[in-house]
Formats: C-alpha cells, sequence, structure tokens
C-alpha cells in the first residue's frame, strides 16, 4: 500500500497498523455511539413514516399492515444495527454490549407500545 508522503517507513516495507491508524485519524472502534445513533435515527426515520402512512392516511393503509411493515423494518434493522456493532469491534478489547443491549431494549418497548397501543 502506497502512503501519502509524510507516513510510513520511508519507502521500505508496507504500512502499519499505526500509520493507516494515523492517516484515518480515528479508529473504527470508536465509532460505536456514532453507529447507535444512526441506527436510533434509522428507527425513528421508521417509525414516523409508517405512522404517518397509518394515521394521516388510513383509507390507504390498515392499521395492521402499518404495524407489520413496522415491525418488520425495525427487525431488518436492528439486526443490521448488531453486525455493524460486532464487525466494528472485531479484535478489539472494547465491549459496548451494555450499550447494544440499552438501544435494543429501548427501541423494543417503544416498538410494543406502538402495536399494542396505537391503531
Amino acid at each position: 500500500m502506497t502512503l501519502p508522503k509524510g507516513f510510513g517507513s520511508g519507502g521500505a516495507g508496507g504500512a502499519s497498523r499505526a500509520d493507516v491508524e494515523k492517516m484515518i485519524g480515528r479508529r473504527i472502534e470508536n465509532y460505536t455511539g456514532l453507529i447507535t445513533l444512526s441506527y436510533l435515527g434509522a428507527f425513528f426515520a421508521t417509525t414516523a413514516g409508517t405512522m404517518v402512512g397509518y394515521l394521516y392516511y388510513p383509507w390507504a393503509y390498515a392499521s395492521a399492515s402499518g404495524h407489520y411493515a413496522m415491525i418488520t423494518l425495525t427487525v431488518v434493522e436492528a439486526i443490521g444495527y448488531l453486525f455493524c456493532v460486532k464487525v466494528a469491534e472485531e479484535g478489539s478489547t472494547k465491549k459496548s454490549n451494555g450499550q447494544i443491549a440499552a438501544a435494543l431494549a429501548g427501541t423494543t418497548a417503544v416498538m410494543l407500545y406502538v402495536a399494542l397501543y396505537i391503531s
């Protein structure tokens, strides 16, 4: 791998991990918070979008159809979030199981509330 001027060992050998980290600026396992915020943003966008469909346009979207779409999309987003965080932290010593559990438990609670009480 060819590195920009000022990085590496002066042409002798390849790039070390420290050189690549210095070029990127931040290690990927430090992005768990950003990945969590992205997941929560996607969840609330899904919730808002489907709620608009079956609250403002009830003649076009039945409640049961909206609930099914919201639950299905939330499950897909949750699986993607889990894989993103686990791949980002693969091989590191960081443990974010509590953060993952809190995000997934919170979205599950909101989803259950919407599915049971909003129609």
